[in-house]
């Protein structure tokens, strides 16, 4: 049974693959227990290495290093990639709402964790790892360590007050909306406040009655309300025809248009009269309304099309097709001229045959396309990532320059990739699984061993008088500031409580806490705000631990 000693206990490359590979293994299957309705999903890795480090388990230290850093860049570009099409647009209007209270949440926790560090008497070299676990912010504390090794400092403490506070970070922030949820929350703070664009497009048949439209052009009648609608088809008769925004509407004509269901009200009083007929049952064969007119849904794959409006291709004129609407990642959205168009994206296309076709070939159309992986986005942004994290950062008063590092130079060179690669001709769009895998690769990695690394010390600093006060620290850390911004966004800044709770999550870095909001509120608000305001405020957590460190250490 040598062998099989040697496999899990002698150091070598192939040992390094066993223990991480089982650490992940059992740490996973961990993940998916479920206490009093919460989980703790990837974190159990953390853990599981931990007590893997604790048992005696230990692995080539150059190798440990090198898989560590390769999970967090992998995680966090791949993070960055995902968001990055999306990121920009995010900051138009209630996108910079969201992103200001995000970082006011970051400058509170750390105006908190600043506080404690002095009244507890804690150093900072210390107090970066509670911040980080506090915060469920992994990739700060990589930020972190690097900056305290390139002083000179010990980064042990940092890593072993993160593993201790992490628990109560993941735990504390879901036990702040729990408290929200049963003495501060309302039943209107329950409904969405402010909906962007979601999958409730409406399908329905108006006649038009009402003489204020009757002899007007479509985009005359577009201007008369606010109302946002698309117009695939039109009656005039029993002659069916798609439409552009110069056709004119006459009276008894019938009119197929796509909005959303709180807009039908309106689009009646505009055109008129509703028809009673279901547009939206899932059996509607769309190819019967009009023997030389089809509906097709056709995939973009060119990334020359990536990131262009919708308006701009021209379609109605080009080839008299209609787009009803645009499905992204199984959200409908509704097809404006303003839509900008993403690599991935599904056009809902009405016209003939041959017209279909000729627009397939414009936009790429091919399934096969799109599934085959991208490697090579993927490792030219990990080698700019290196860069752009290497470059020193001069802030005045601070005699030691600040760098991204590790965590946040992918994430700002996944971001900047996701969104103007396309431009570059870099084939950046991949599914959406593999980006979860790789993201789920990268994590793993990336927390196995960390916690392999911290374990050999963790039990014993938990029972050291300075463990405890680390947690409790940890625990402030995480529950006031989270209690007190959530309160705030809904009663001054009138966020409904999932848009709340979603930035939130965001800003702290915890989605199983986002995953709790999301599960327990209606709608989709919870994820949208959670992944508008990560980005930003994980970048401001990695510079900021690197301030303190400067600055405090």
């Amino acid at each position: 049974m040598n062998w099989f000693e040697s496999l899990f206990f002698e150091q070598s490359a192939l040992q390094a693959v066993c223990v991480i590979s089982v650490i992940i293994a059992i740490g996973l299957g961990l993940g998916k227990l479920r206490i009093c309705g919460i989980s703790l999903g990837v974190t159990f890795v953390f853990f599981t290495g931990i007590m893997a480090g604790h048992f005696g388990f230990a692995i080539d230290p150059a190798i440990l290093k090198y898989a560590e850093d390769f999970g967090l860049m992998l995680f966090v570009y791949e993070l960055g990639l995902k968001v990055g099409p999306g990121f920009f647009s995010s900051f138009r209007t209630g996108g910079i709402k969201l992103n200001m209270l995000g970082l006011g949440l970051v400058f509170a926790g750390t105006a908190t964790a600043i506080a404690l560090s002095y009244i507890l008497a804690i150093p900072m070299a210390d107090m970066v790892g509670i911040l980080s676990g506090a915060t469920t912010n992994t990739p700060s504390l990589g930020a972190a360590q690097q900056t305290l090794n390139q002083l000179g400092l010990s980064a042990e403490g940092a890593a072993l007050s993160c593993a201790v506070t992490y628990p109560l970070g993941v735990v504390g922030v879901i036990l702040a909306f729990v408290f929200i949820k049963k003495f501060v929350a309302r039943k209107t703070d329950y409904e969405p406040r402010h909906k962007g664009e979601s999958d409730n497009t409406f399908v329905a048949e108006f006649h038009v009655t009402n003489p204020a439209v009757g002899g007007k052009t479509l985009s005359e009648i577009s201007k008369l309300v606010a109302t946002k609608f698309v117009v695939s088809r039109i009656w005039h008769g029993d002659d069916v025809s798609i439409p552009g925004p110069d056709d004119v509407l006459c009276l008894g004509d019938r009119v197929l248009a796509i909005s959303t269901e709180d807009e039908v009200g309106r689009l009646t009083i505009l055109f008129g009269e509703k028809s009673d007929r279901d547009w939206n049952k899932p059996d509607i064969n769309w190819d019967t309304l009009d023997k030389n007119l089809v509906s097709r849904t056709i995939a973009i794959s060119k990334p020359q099309i990536n990131g262009r409006r919708l308006g701009s291709l021209k379609l109605r004129k080009h080839y008299a097709v209609n787009i009803s609407r645009v499905s992204r990642s199984g959200v409908r959205l509704l097809a404006r001229p303003d839509l900008v168009l993403q690599l991935g994206d599904r056009l809902t296309i009405v016209g003939t045959p041959d017209a279909i076709n000729k627009v397939g070939a414009l936009v790429g159309n091919s399934v096969t396309d799109l599934k085959d992986p991208n490697l090579a986005a993927i490792f030219i942004g990990m080698v700019l990532s290196l860069i752009v994290g290497s470059i020193p950062i001069t802030i005045p008063g601070i005699s030691v320059p600040v760098k991204l590092g590790l965590a946040g130079g992918p994430i700002v060179v996944g971001i900047l990739i996701g969104r103007f690669g396309p431009h570059f001709h870099m084939i950046t769009y991949t599914t959406r699984s593999a980006n979860l895998m790789l993201r789920g690769i990268g994590l793993s990695l990336f927390l196995a061993c960390l916690g392999l690394d911290a374990g050999g010390k963790f039990i014993d600093t938990i029972m050291r008088a300075d463990g405890l006060i680390w947690i409790v620290a940890g625990f402030i850390i995480t529950l006031l500031p989270s209690l007190v911004m959530t309160v705030v966004s809904m009663r001054w800044w009138h966020l409904d409580f999932g848009t709340a709770a979603g930035l939130v999550s965001g800003a702290m870095a915890n989605p199983m806490s986002m995953t709790y909001a999301n599960e327990t509120t209606p709608g989709d608000n919870a994820p949208v705000a959670y992944a508008t305001t990560y980005p930003l405020s994980m970048f401001a957590r990695v510079v900021i631990v690197q301030l303190l460190v400067i600055c405090f250490a």
